[in-house]
Formats: structure tokens, sequence, C-alpha cells
């Protein structure tokens, strides 16, 4: 069970909302972007004063992501990793135990890794999956804004990061992914050598996701949940992409994209860190129940 937080965000919001809509008219014809969510919408998890009780709460939110992953079967075999910096100690993160089902995960099981891939806190089974530190340990080096980053092969992003490029603009929810996906097309076989990790997080840049030719997806955020939610939809907008890309095969129609302004005023308004967390939320709310939980919008407080 989450822990009751000491203190909860004032979440940030856009100054005068309202009032800006219609001077932004002109520039946006579909509406104001900051217009998509209520202003009293909660853009984050709550703050714990005690990074001890921080961690106890993260910790499981991280056991609820790979509940969600399970659902959305991401989880083949051994493959896949979500890893979440550890509150107390920044320069380790929390993964899951090499071997074990996604679906099988709870708060103790998760193992603690530090900055050399040593293993220094778990349950029984404390065996790292060393691509998963190979690649996770230079995201987080890389990019202090991180929180947690996932990866799994999922299959239709398997699928398209066999295509050598990124997404178009083909649908609302592409357009989260608006200058905001990177791709590395350099397959050099499975990732153990951190120089290779290195590379993918120079590729990876401060974007929110990044393909892996040949090899998959994978996300990085400032919470948990933005995570978990810009993994399940890249990988239905790649199977969007598939199904559209052999449908203009088979017709001989071209595709529609989305033009840049629409595609950006689009990204504004449902791209942004705060909003991927929020609409998270229903699916950790299912992933709650698993664990006989059922808190407020799903946010664990």
């Amino acid at each position: 069970m989450a822990p009751i937080a000491t203190t909860t965000t004032t979440q940030p919001e856009p100054d005068n909302k309202v009032k800006n809509a219609h001077a932004k008219e002109d520039v946006y014809t579909s509406g104001n972007p900051d217009l998509a969510f209520p202003s009293e919408t909660p853009t984050g998890p709550p703050q714990f004063s005690d990074p001890y009780e921080q961690r106890a709460y993260l910790k499981h939110r991280l056991a609820l992501a790979f509940r969600v992953f399970a659902k959305f079967d991401f989880c083949d075999g051994v493959a896949g990793h979500i890893t979440l910096r550890d509150p107390v100690d920044p320069t380790s993160f929390w993964v899951n135990p090499f071997g074990m089902h996604f679906s099988l995960i709870t708060d103790d099981d998760l193992i603690l890794v530090n900055h050399d891939g040593k293993v220094i806190e778990g349950g029984r089974n404390r065996l790292l999956n060393y691509a998963a530190f190979a690649i996770h340990s230079e995201i987080h080096a890389a990019r202090p804004d991180v929180l947690c980053a996932a990866h799994s092969h999922s299959l239709h992003g398997r699928a398209f990061c066999a295509t050598g490029r990124k997404l178009q603009m083909l649908t609302q929810d592409h357009c989260v992914f608006h200058n905001d996906h990177a791709l590395y097309p350099n397959f050099a076989g499975v990732v153990l050598a951190a120089e290779e990790g290195k590379h993918i997080a120079a590729t990876f840049g401060s974007k929110k996701a990044i393909l892996l030719g040949n090899h998959g997806l994978l996300t990085a955020g400032q919470t948990i949940e933005e995570v978990v939610f810009w993994f399940q939809l890249l990988d239905r907008c790649c199977h969007i992409q598939l199904e559209a890309d052999a449908s203009a095969a088979g017709s001989g129609v071209p595709l529609v994209e989305i033009g840049e302004v629409e595609a950006r005023s689009t990204w504004e308004a449902l791209g942004r860190s705060g909003n991927g967390y929020f609409m998270a939320l229903p699916i950790f709310q299912l992933a709650e129940l698993e664990f006989g939980e059922r808190t407020f919008l799903g946010r664990g407080v």
C-alpha cells in the first residue's frame, strides 16, 4: 500500500489561461491549447519532505507501471525494463529483476542498482539485466530531468523500428510526438557496452521518445506515469502508421499528413509532461485494483 503524502504539489498552471484564449485564436485556429485540460488538473505526483517516504511511494508506482505494461502485453520473455531514479541517492536507480514477469512484480521485488552497475538492494531475485544498465544508466546520467525511462520489445514498436524512419503526423495522437521523438538507426546487437548506451543517450537528446532501429521503443520523462503513457501511445501510433502504410500501398492513394502549425498546436495541448501524467491516471486506476487499492484519480494518495 502506498504511503500517505505529507505534502502535495502545487501544480504549475499557465497564467491567465482563459484571458489569453481569445488572444491566441489568430494563431491556433482550433482554439487555445491551454484549454485542453481544466486549470485544476493535477500535472504531477505528490511530493514528500522525507526522501525515504518519497522512495516508498515511487517504488509502488513503479510496481504499478509494470502491471500496466503486462496489461498491454509488453512483457516478452526476459526483455524490457523500466527504471526509476532513486530520490535518496539520485546516482542509483530501481529496476525490475531479470527473469520476473511484469505481472508479478511488487515493490519488494525491485532492485536498486548503483552507478557502477552493482545491485545494492532488492528482493530474493537480484539478477540484473545488463542491457538495462548499459542503456538506462547513460540516459539517467545525460538527462538530470529524467526520473523514469522505459523500454520494451513491443510488437508494433519492433515492427516499425525495422522501417528505419520516424513517425509521420497522421493523427492527433501522433502529434504528441511532433518534433519530440528521435531515431537511432544503428543496430549493433544486444546493448551490453556503455559506449553504445552513450550513443543512444546522445541521439535521444531532450526528447520524450526514441525509436531504436531493429530493436524497439524507449520513452523517458519526469514522472513514471507519463513515461508509461507515452510508451503505450507510441506503440499504438506505430501500429496505426503500419496499417496506414499498408492501406496507402494497396490503394495507391497517398497518406494525408497533418500540417506543421496544426501538429505544433496539438503538441502544445497534449504533449507536455503534465499532460502525459494526467492522461496516464486511468490506466493506473486499473493497475491499483490488482493491489486491492482505489485512490483518488489513481494518484496513489
